[in-house]
């Protein structure tokens, strides 16, 4: 439920919710999920959080993160880490809980209702905390992939939780196919 005179800030876990896309099977338009979110409120913030790979000489993701930030976006980004697990395989780890909860935390006082993109548990506190302030949150993420994307405790704990299947049509767009020698995460950036 949103009240057109509350103000809001949207608080969006990047790698959290294009998994949740990519397992429902679409992308989103970030220009018509801040119209839909502008329109349901007075809409004070909009923050995107991601980690990005450094000394790469190019980020798939670079072109999504330099639109985002010239078309209404906080960007709060940091320096993934890459190490070499016990089976020698490369992983890379770009955690930004912590960035988001600090900055949802600072902005409590200033906001009626916060929508949070994320389906991770790890957020129940920080949901919580923000319930304990006065501030609604909602809570957007999906249970209708294989497995769930959220956790039920998060989800429980929300004000509100919000289908992102059923957000689709307003929020969507079809995945764009990969051009020759581009990766498929590259194909949903640009």
């Amino acid at each position: 439920m949103f009240y057109r005179d509350e103000r809001l800030a949207l608080f969006i876990d990047g790698s959290n919710l294009y998994a949740a896309a990519k397992a429902l099977g679409f992308d989103i338009d970030y220009k018509l999920l801040r119209q839909e979110f502008i329109r349901r409120g007075k809409m004070l913030r909009a923050f995107y959080y991601t980690a990005l790979l450094e000394n790469d000489e190019y980020s798939p993701i670079r072109p999504l993160v330099d639109w985002l930030n010239y078309n209404g976006f906080t960007m709060v980004t940091k320096a993934a880490k890459e190490y070499t697990d016990s089976q020698g395989r490369r992983k890379v780890k770009g955690n930004m809980d912590i960035e988001l909860a600090v900055n949802a935390m600072e902005l409590a006082p200033h906001v009626d209702h916060i929508v949070l993109f994320s389906g991770d548990g790890d957020f129940r506190p920080l949901v919580e905390s923000l319930q304990r302030q006065g501030v609604r949150v909602s809570v957007v993420s999906t249970i209708r992939s294989q497995p769930p994307m959220i956790a039920d405790e998060l989800r429980r704990q929300a004000d509100n939780f919000i289908e992102l299947d059923e957000l689709k049509d307003v929020i969507g767009r079809p995945p764009r196919e990969p051009r020759e020698g581009e990766s498929s995460y590259e194909a949903t950036t640009s």
